[in-house]
């Protein structure tokens, strides 16, 4: 049981687009399909409570024992482990986001927590914290957690993103990684990678040499708050033909 605690750790590597991870990407996809399908029910005001309340509250206890954890093995750094990373930022917001309803929050979450946390899923930087490491657990109970936040903003409470959110998130993410780089500087660190790629395998080793790749990211950025934007676009489009 301690080999599944240890820092670092002592189990295989993680492999991308293993049986396991492919499982994991498949749970989660299956309870944002479940959000789809019970949204009815889910837009009771007790049952939407309930709801809301535990995902927090489930937010908030994965965060907080990741950090205890790191404690504990004497292994927190102020280089590494500060909730800079967009990804790791949203988790946060988004307990803010279900406390307080703010559809204002929602908007910025909708593009940059959907469109951070979906690409951690999908390339998480886990190294030798394959499953079932505490490590493992935790990533993808925070991360899939913000996605299911986010969907859930959506089908409980009909809120929706708009265009000028997207450039507004769009402005607000850069302004974010500007400051985030000053910091990188101050402390020696790579929050947001803007210093330098990570050393497992991730989108950026296809985006071209530092600092050019932080361009190509612009560019992905933009392309995926679009395909998010997307359905209801195409929704909207839609009735208005009707």
């Amino acid at each position: 049981m301690k080999e599944y605690f240890q820092f670092p750790s002592k189990l295989d590597s993680f492999r991308l687009f293993s049986v396991q991870h492919l499982l994991t990407i498949g749970i989660i996809f299956v309870l944002c399909f479940l959000l789809f399908v019970m949204r009815n029910m889910l837009k009771k005001n007790r049952k939407r409570r309930i709801f809301r309340f535990s995902l927090a509250v489930l937010l908030v206890v994965s965060d907080v024992s990741y950090h205890l954890w790191l404690i504990k093995e004497h292994a927190w750094s102020i280089r590494r482990d500060l909730p800079l990373h967009l990804s790791d930022l949203v988790v946060i917001l988004a307990v803010f986001m279900l406390l307080s309803r703010s559809l204002k929050l929602f908007q910025f979450m909708y593009f940059a927590g959907l469109g951070s946390s979906v690409q951690a899923i999908l390339t998480p930087s886990l190294d030798k914290f394959s499953f079932p490491h505490f490590r493992y657990i935790e990533f993808f109970v925070s991360h899939g957690g913000v996605i299911l936040a986010c969907l859930f903003m959506v089908t409980a409470f009909n809120y929706r993103p708009t265009l000028c959110s997207m450039w507004v998130t769009i402005m607000l993410v850069n302004l974010y990684a500007a400051v985030v780089f000053a910091l990188n500087k101050l402390l020696g660190a790579n929050y947001l990678y803007t210093m330098k790629k990570p050393e497992s395998a991730s989108l950026l080793d296809y985006l071209g040499p530092w600092p050019w790749y932080l361009l190509s990211l612009e560019l992905v950025m933009i392309l995926s708050f679009y395909i998010l934007y997307s359905p209801f676009w195409i929704k909207r489009r839609y009735q208005h033909k009707s």
